[in-house]
């Protein structure tokens, strides 16, 4: 079996180019016992894949020059070596981006009954779900009445958190950017206020917005949204920092004058919580719970999602890309393949 797959040709320096990646064919190895032959049906492009392609230190390992570009995908079980697999079976499993992979069997999650289409389990019933899910209520803990601002609110994750912060009793403020987007804000998922963060009074329509101050800010962005909120937090706001995707493609410190003493100082005298994450901290207490939750208003029609289809592993580059200059709607998935009939 021969798999295609894009690998990472060299650094990025600045917005990735196509030249930083590879496309090439490989020959798979034969199935060893727990393992499984996978052919990838959908992949998820996500905005952490940018870390992996630095050498930076981070959270986790750099991918590898020559090395297949990581990622999450759903898969087919096309052959197995391994009691708990069989063929034909559903799965998400890591194998990056790639047309074929071989994995241990204990290293994917078979789909059983979904609610919703294959690819939802990598968007709102997948790890940005639960990105949001956790973020939220395990350190954002909004209360009802209060007002939660979320940042690149029409994303997979952003949009998340305001509705599950609607069902929480709070009221839900997304920064977007362009009016196509800030009118689903309020039409399609049922934000009270939408404000763009391309506007030239921005910062005046975010405070015109939050009368009452904010009090839990889910950080995505950072740079000039995040300029914009801080003064507006209000005393015990809580503050999840889940992404930095203004900062991604920087190639040098900020420029301007140094605004961490003037941060700090708010942190000290609002008593604020500011707290980085990686959802898979919450993943032992809290996945089951998501599941069940996030199901069940997926299914009710409480929380409302949408997708951003690219067909082909081969324009994957592309369209990650365009995810760090914001010009996806949606969940950002690559249709790898087509999914197995009915």
């Amino acid at each position: 079996m021969r798999s295609t797959q894009v690998r990472l040709a060299r650094r990025p320096v600045g917005e990735p180019q196509d030249s930083d990646f590879e496309i090439a064919e490989a020959e798979l190895p034969e199935l060893e016992d727990g393992q499984v032959l996978l052919r990838v049906i959908h992949l998820s492009l996500d905005p952490y894949m940018r870390g992996r392609m630095s050498d930076a230190k981070s959270y986790a390992e750099p991918v590898g020059i020559g090395e297949v570009m990581v990622g999450e995908t759903v898969c087919e079980v096309i052959d197995s070596r391994d009691e708990s697999r069989a063929v034909g079976d559903i799965v998400t499993a890591y194998v990056g981006w790639q047309t074929h992979a071989v994995a241990p069997a204990a290293m994917t999650r078979k789909l059983v009954d979904p609610v919703a289409g294959l690819s939802t389990y990598l968007g709102v019933l997948g790890m940005p779900g639960f990105t949001a899910y956790a973020g939220l209520l395990q350190i954002g803990r909004p209360q009802p009445g209060e007002t939660v601002v979320v940042a690149a609110a029409t994303g997979p994750v952003g949009s998340a958190v305001g509705q599950i912060a609607k069902i929480h009793g709070a009221r839900a403020v997304g920064v977007a950017g362009g009016p196509q987007k800030c009118r689903a804000l309020i039409e399609e998922f049922g934000f009270d206020a939408a404000i763009d963060h391309r506007a030239p009074d921005f910062a005046e329509q975010l405070a015109a917005a939050v009368p009452d101050g904010i009090d839990v800010y889910f950080e995505n962005v950072g740079g000039h949204v995040a300029d914009a909120v801080y003064p507006l937090l209000n005393k015990f706001a809580r503050v999840p920092v889940c992404g930095l995707i203004a900062n991604y493609n920087a190639t040098g410190p900020a420029e301007g004058p140094d605004r961490v003493p003037e941060f700090l100082r708010r942190v000290l005298t609002m008593s604020l919580t500011v707290r980085g994450f990686i959802q898979d901290e919450f993943v032992r207490a809290h996945y089951k719970d998501f599941l069940r939750d996030m199901s069940g208003w997926v299914a009710d029609g409480s929380v409302h999602y949408r997708e951003d289809f690219v067909d082909g592993i081969e324009n994957a580059p592309a369209a990650f890309r365009g995810l760090l200059r914001g010009t996806n709607f949606g969940k950002l998935i690559v249709n790898v393949s087509e999914p197995p009939a009915a």
